[in-house]
């Protein structure tokens, strides 16, 4: 048989394999949109005690780092408690089926609809806690929802449906509210799955996301991280070291939220140096930086084999042996340029952490700029910053969808206890990160809207009304 056969066998199976599960989705889709409010916030409840029993969550997180090898047990366990705690207080009282709003003076009611099935593309990065999220988003809005894992996070997800759906036999859900794909996982499979379903959500690759938005399916997905921070001259340094070493170290960096690069004033760069050195950081020398770049970026492309590693394990892969680096917390590598010919200033996925030493806030402004330019445009920055005229030119004029001021980034950017943002694995950036979206994925992403609309009295301007300040201006 032919390569080109094969191919044309693959896919026929594909598409019989997918419709026959978006055949049962719909079924129970079709029932689960009569539920009340009530009801669906049952299924919510138990869809996220599914993953937050410390047991099932232990567990998930075991599975995750034993099968995919990227990030760390303990790290992982609060990733999924924490992420689906903070997605279930952002839900709790919301409005997700029947009358959203009603507006009498405009003659409009806005009432909560289902998109139908929703196809979940999600990474082995975050295996547990991205597919939880999505499956409770769209529980919450009437929905059913089928997987496509990445190939070493389906036996996670696996387990995680094993859980759900035995959640679900308890209050008389249907199961079939929930899917994944058969396996092995493939290519064809995944790109079916997105041509049939009603909505695609992509978290993951860049390759992923083009083909939810060519799948011809209204698509949400999510642009490129490589988080940048800015330390200027107003800053705590030991309040920003302490933020920053925790976010960028948690579970290995596995986080598209986690810094990637640190432009420091130069006024207080000894001072954030040694204060990131006191919070488990280790400064290497141009030599070891050269080391590093070889086993990182091996043909300039970031390699797998240092992807969400601890720093011993990257150490012995790059030949570093001095015991200072073996036993940091994250290795620091000082940087001048930006693009291309500086690997250093992309995503590292590692904890591995980039600094700038910036002249002062135009000269910070200006390597944030050139990096965005390079890679991460849309997604989001930090600030460590006394001076709101800063704050505010990075939200006036850096294309990001987010600034963080005063915060640990992988934790405040995908929603926080103390911040306003949306408990999310999936930020949106805006058409400068190629997305559709520019917020924190949630709920009423998942959510279409139909309004009544009835006639209002006539409320219709004149002419004068509207250009008569142009007119008196400019003349007619």
């Amino acid at each position: 048989m032919s390569s080109q056969t094969q191919a044309l066998a693959a896919a026929g199976t594909a598409q019989e394999a997918v419709k026959e599960l978006i055949r049962r989705a719909r079924a129970a889709q079709r029932q689960y949109e009569g539920y009340s409010q009530e009801q669906l916030d049952e299924v919510v409840a138990a869809a996220g005690w599914a993953i937050m029993n410390p047991e099932h969550n232990r567990t998930l997180a075991e599975i995750a780092v034993r099968d995919t090898g990227l990030g760390n047990v303990e790290d992982k366990i609060v990733k999924n408690h924490r992420k689906t705690l903070g997605l279930l207080r952002d839900l709790k009282g919301a409005i997700s089926t029947g009358v959203l709003a009603e507006y009498p003076e405009k003659g409009i009611t806005e009432l909560a609809r289902p998109v139908g099935v929703v196809a979940a593309i999600v990474p082995s990065t975050n295996p547990g806690a991205t597919p939880a999220n999505n499956i409770i988003n769209a529980l919450k809005c009437g929905n059913a929802i089928i997987l496509s894992p990445s190939p070493k996070g389906r036996s996670t997800a696996v387990r995680l449906l094993e859980y759900m759906h035995a959640e679900f036999k308890r209050i008389g859900a249907p199961s079939d509210l929930v899917q994944l794909l058969p396996g092995p996982a493939s290519r064809e499979m995944s790109t079916e799955l997105m041509k049939q379903a009603d909505l695609v959500v992509v978290t993951g690759s860049q390759n992923n996301v083009r083909a939810g938005y060519s799948s011809g399916t209204p698509a949400l997905g999510v642009g490129t991280g490589n988080v940048v921070v800015i330390v200027d001259d107003s800053a705590d340094c030991a309040d920003a070291a302490a933020k920053i070493m925790r976010s960028k170290i948690f579970d290995n960096a596995t986080s598209c939220s986690s810094e990637n690069s640190v432009i420091i004033h130069a006024r207080v760069y000894d001072r954030m140096i040694e204060a990131l050195a006191q919070e488990g950081g280790a400064l290497l020398t141009a030599a070891e930086k050269d080391t590093l770049q070889k086993t990182l970026f091996p043909g300039g492309k970031l390699s797998p084999a240092c992807t969400a590693q601890s720093v011993s394990k990257i150490c012995a892969v790059a030949r570093l042996t001095r015991a200072e680096l073996v036993n940091a917390k994250c290795l620091m590598v000082e940087e001048t340029g930006t693009g291309r010919n500086y690997p250093y200033s992309g995503e590292k996925l590692s904890p591995v952490l980039t600094i700038y030493r910036a002249r002062d806030f135009d000269h910070a402004f200006d390597l944030m700029r050139g990096i965005y330019d390079y890679l991460g445009n849309g997604h989001s920055c930090g600030i460590y910053s006394e001076e709101e005229a800063h704050i505010q030119r990075l939200a006036r004029e850096m294309t990001v969808c987010r600034v963080i001021v005063k915060q640990a980034h992988a934790f405040a950017t995908g929603g926080s206890f103390d911040n306003g943002l949306p408990f999310s694995l999936s930020m949106g950036c805006g058409t400068w990160g190629g997305n559709s979206f520019s917020e924190n994925l949630n709920y009423k992403h998942f959510m279409n809207i139909t309004r009544i609309v009835r006639a209002i009295p006539e409320n219709k301007p004149s002419e004068e009304d509207l250009f008569g300040p142009f007119w008196k201006k400019y003349g007619k």
